[in-house]
C-alpha cells in the first residue's frame, strides 16, 4: 500500500491496530519523496537519517494522534542539531542550539521529521520564488508558483511528500498557498500558538499553523501545539478546548458573514462562482446566510505593508555577519555589517528592509507607522462589530488560482495584491482557514476561506468540516 497517501487519522488508526509499523509508513513516505522531490523542490533539507534516527528512538506505541507521524517544518522554525535556513543565504548554514517550542511539543508527541520546507527568504513572498535557494513547484502544474511564503510545506502536503506539515502566516502565509495546493490550512489567533523559536518576521502578526490533507488532521494538529508558552510574551493564557471535539457536529443555525468588500472587479471569475456555490453549499447545510460590511479592507494592504515591513527592519537588525550567520571579510565593522547584508539578503528582503525603514525614520513615523496602527485598529473594530451579528465570515482566499512561475516576480505590487484577502486577519488577530471548493478550468485548486472570532477555532473547524466531509473536492489529487 502507498501509506504516504494516508492522512493523520487514516496512518493513526493502522499504526495504532499495528496493521503497519512507523518504520514501514516513515520507509515510504522517503521512497515518495525520492521519486518527486526532484520535481517538486518542497524541500531546503531532506533529513533522511535524522527521521529514521527518530524513529529507532521512539518508545512503544503511545496515545498521541501524532505518534509516528512524518511532517515538514517550515525552514523558519529551529530545530536543535538541523539546518535552519529561512532560505536566505545569510543563514545557509546556521544550525540552532535549541528546538522552537512548536517543534519541542511535537517531538515529545512522537513525530518523525521528513525535512525542512522552501519557504520565501524569511516568509517575505507570496509565491515561493524569493528562497534564496530555488524555487518551489505547485504540484498541479509544476509551471506554476505553489504560493507563499509557506509554498515548501504546502507542495510538501499536496505532493504526499508528508503527511501534514508546519507553516507559519504573516499576511496569508499559510492560506494562500493552501488554497493554490488544494490543501488545508489553518492559521490560529495570535497568542494561541507559540512562537518561541520562530524566526521573526513581523512579530505582531507571525502565526504559526497546520497544513494538512483534510480539516480534522487540522485540528488534531493544533491540539498539540497550541498552549500558553512561559518563553513567548505574546503566547495568550487561555485554556485550550479539544477542537477535534466540534468535528462533525450539525451548522444548522450558524450565521454566516459575507462581506460585499471581498467579492470585487478583477477577481477570477471562477474564483468567485466557486466560492459562491461553495457559501450556498453552507447555507443548504442549514447555515444562516448574513450580508455584512467591512468597510476599511481597501486600506489592509496598504497597511499591512507599512507595519509588516517595519517589523521586519527592526528584526533584520540582528543579521549583521557578527553573531551567526553569513560573514564577508571586510576592513571594518561598518563594511562588515554592509557587505554581509549585501550579500546576503534577497531583493525581496532589502526592498522590504528599506521600506520599513523609511516608514520608522524621523519625520515619517507618525504619517506612515503611526497612522497605520490607526487603521488597523479600525480594521479589528470592522471584525469585532462583525462578529456582534455572525459567527463566521465566509470569503475567497485569494483571488486567482496559482499564477505561472515568473509571471509577477517583476511587479511587487501585483504580487502583494496576491494577500488582498487574507491580509485583515493578520491585522486583527483572529483565526481563518482555507479548504478547496472546487477547481478551475485548467484543473487548478480554489480555496475557500473561513474567518471567526478570536479564540473560537472551533467553530470554524466545525463550518470547514461540515462543507468538506459533503463535498468531494479534497479528494482529488494532483498527478506526479
Amino acid at each position: 500500500m502507498e501509506y504516504f497517501k494516508l492522512n493523520i487519522k487514516e496512518a493513526n488508526a493502522l499504526l495504532q491496530n499495528k496493521d503497519i509499523t512507523v518504520k514501514e509508513l516513515t520507509e515510504s513516505v522517503f521512497q515518495r519523496i525520492e521519486v518527486v522531490e526532484k520535481t517538486v523542490n518542497a524541500f531546503v533539507t531532506v533529513t533522511t537519517d535524522k527521521a529514521f534516527e527518530m524513529v529507532e528512538e521512539l518508545p512503544p506505541y503511545q496515545s498521541s494522534n501524532l505518534f509516528g507521524i512524518p511532517m515538514a517544518i517550515k525552514d523558519n522554525m529551529c530545530t536543535r542539531g538541523i539546518k535552519t535556513t529561512c532560505s536566505s543565504k545569510i543563514l545557509a548554514n546556521f544550525i540552532p542550539p535549541y528546538e522552537s517550542t512548536v517543534t519541542d511539543k511535537l517531538m515529545k508527541s512522537g513525530y518523525i521529521l521528513t525535512g525542512k520546507a522552501n519557504m520565501d527568504e524569511f516568509a517575505m513572498g507570496s509565491s515561493t520564488e524569493n528562497s534564496g535557494f530555488f524555487t518551489t513547484k505547485n504540484p498541479w502544474d509544476t509551471e506554476r508558483a505553489p504560493g507563499g511564503s509557506s509554498g515548501g510545506s504546502a507542495a510538501a502536503v499536496c505532493a504526499d511528500e508528508c503527511i501534514a506539515a508546519l507553516g507559519s502566516d504573516t499576511g496569508g502565509s499559510i492560506r494562500q498557498p493552501a488554497s493554490f495546493c488544494g490543501v488545508v490550512g489553518l492559521k490560529p489567533t495570535y497568542g494561541r500558538v507559540s512562537r518561541f523559536g520562530l524566526v521573526a518576521f513581523a512579530s505582531s502578526l507571525d502565526q504559526i499553523g497546520p497544513i494538512t490533507k483534510t480539516v480534522e488532521d487540522s485540528a488534531i494538529l493544533l491540539n498539540l501545539i497550541s498552549g500558553h508558552d512561559p518563553l513567548d510574551s505574546t503566547s495568550a493564557t487561555v485554556n485550550v478546548p479539544d477542537f477535534t471535539s466540534c468535528i462533525g457536529k450539525d451548522i444548522k443555525g450558524l450565521r454566516v458573514g459575507i462581506p460585499s468588500e471581498y467579492f470585487i472587479d478583477g477577481m477570477d471569475s471562477q474564483v468567485e462562482q466557486s466560492v459562491k456555490a461553495a457559501i450556498s453549499h453552507i447555507e443548504s447545510l442549514g447555515a444562516q446566510i448574513v450580508e455584512i460590511s467591512l468597510p476599511h479592507t481597501g486600506y489592509a494592504v496598504a497597511t499591512y505593508y507599512i507595519l509588516a515591513t517595519s517589523e521586519a527592519s527592526s528584526n533584520l537588525a540582528r543579521f549583521d555577519g557578527i553573531k551567526y550567520g553569513l560573514r564577508v571579510p571586510a576592513d571594518d565593522l561598518i563594511d562588515t555589517y554592509m557587505t554581509s547584508r549585501a550579500a546576503g539578503f534577497g531583493t525581496e528582503v532589502k526592498r522590504r528592509i528599506m521600506l520599513g525603514t523609511y516608514a520608522l525614520s524621523s519625520g515619517y513615523y507618525d504619517a506612515y507607522y503611526k497612522k497605520a496602527q490607526q487603521v488597523r485598529t479600525l480594521i479589528k473594530h470592522d471584525f469585532d462589530r462583525s462578529f456582534e451579528k455572525v459567527d463566521i465570515i465566509a470569503t475567497p482566499t485569494a483571488p486567482t488560482t496559482a499564477f505561472k512561475i515568473g509571471e509577477k516576480v517583476n511587479d511587487p505590487l501585483q504580487m502583494y495584491l496576491s494577500d488582498i484577502f487574507t491580509i485583515s486577519v493578520n491585522l486583527a488577530g483572529v483565526p481563518a482557514i482555507s479548504l478547496p471548493c472546487g477547481f478551475d478550468q485548467k484543473g487548478l485548486p480554489i480555496g475557500l476561506q473561513l474567518i471567526g472570532k478570536a479564540f473560537d477555532e472551533e467553530t470554524i473547524l466545525k463550518a470547514a468540516y461540515a462543507y468538506e466531509a459533503s463535498t468531494p473536492h479534497h479528494t482529488r489529487r494532483p498527478t506526479l
